[in-house]
């Protein structure tokens, strides 16, 4: 599966990674220490929504349109994220992960960025540039393991790849095994598309073999049956999840599912944990 960000920026998966991403971040500052974010697939770093890329998908007015025009208060914070790249009005740019986590910063916090594509590298550090992230151009998954364990005793990273290579799920599954062990008490958040749904409760099964507890996922089928063949939602593995975080997640999932329902379908958000 390719995905290339600029096609989807906005779009539904988008609209649950980032509301999600701000709660976990949020939940994890309710205690003053400091935390290190990092990004490792960072892409770009901010979007045009009316640039020729996403308006050949439109993914956007399935996902960040439907959000600014549901009312509930629960998705105010996403759309103020997306509000603070964007001068009024409907958006026309989307920030992404890097540019939400910059704004989330206090003064005691760090932000590491990596992007490996040189071009897409590139746009990172201009959509950067007067911040205090530090951007890197380097292999993901060996940089995820180098920032093991991080510099300040509270972390968060975040893994959100493109899932263009046949053995991105291995690679994800072995560093993830390899960071448990340097640093067992970080929150990690892994990203995944989800398409077929048997090869999905595969991995999961895999990943549960792992045998790290604090293990929750969270998955956003779009649609009330399966649609062979195409993408059918998106959803995010997170490994130690603050208890303040997981309190209020019900009701935000709840938001985010209604807000983002297609054309005649309810669609289906949930969470649990990993165990056996």
């Amino acid at each position: 599966m390719n995905y290339r960000h600029s096609f989807h920026a906005g779009n539904s998966a988008d609209v649950v990674k980032h509301s999600l991403l701000i709660a976990l971040v949020r939940a994890l500052q309710q205690k003053p220490g400091a935390l290190t974010l990092i990004d490792t697939h960072s892409g770009c770093g901010l979007y045009d929504l009316k640039g020729d890329q996403a308006q050949r998908t439109g993914e956007a007015a399935q996902g960040v349109l439907r959000a600014y025009a549901d009312a509930n208060p629960l998705l105010d914070d996403y759309r103020a994220a997306v509000q603070a790249v964007n001068a009024g009005g409907e958006p026309h740019l989307y920030p992404g992960s890097p540019r939400i986590l910059e704004q989330l910063l206090r003064p005691q916090d760090f932000l590491i960025l990596n992007e490996k594509h040189a071009e897409d590298a590139m746009a990172l550090r201009s959509a950067m540039r007067g911040t205090s992230a530090a951007v890197h151009e380097r292999d993901a998954y060996e940089l995820w393991l180098a920032m093991l364990p991080t510099r300040t005793s509270r972390g968060v990273v975040v893994v959100d790849p493109p899932y263009e290579q046949t053995d991105e799920r291995a690679r994800i599954a072995a560093t993830l095994a390899a960071a448990h062990r340097k640093w067992a008490h970080g929150v990690t958040v892994i990203w995944y598309p989800l398409k077929d749904r048997a090869a999905h409760v595969r991995w999961k099964q895999q990943l549960r073999r792992l045998g790290i507890p604090k293990f929750l996922w969270v998955e956003h089928w779009l649609y009330d049956a399966d649609q062979p063949g195409i993408y059918n939602g998106a959803g995010l593995f997170i490994i130690n999840p603050p208890y303040a975080f997981t309190q209020a997640l019900p009701p935000l999932l709840e938001a985010l599912r209604a807000a983002l329902a297609p054309e005649g379908h309810k669609g289906e958000i949930a969470a649990d944990w990993l165990a056996d």
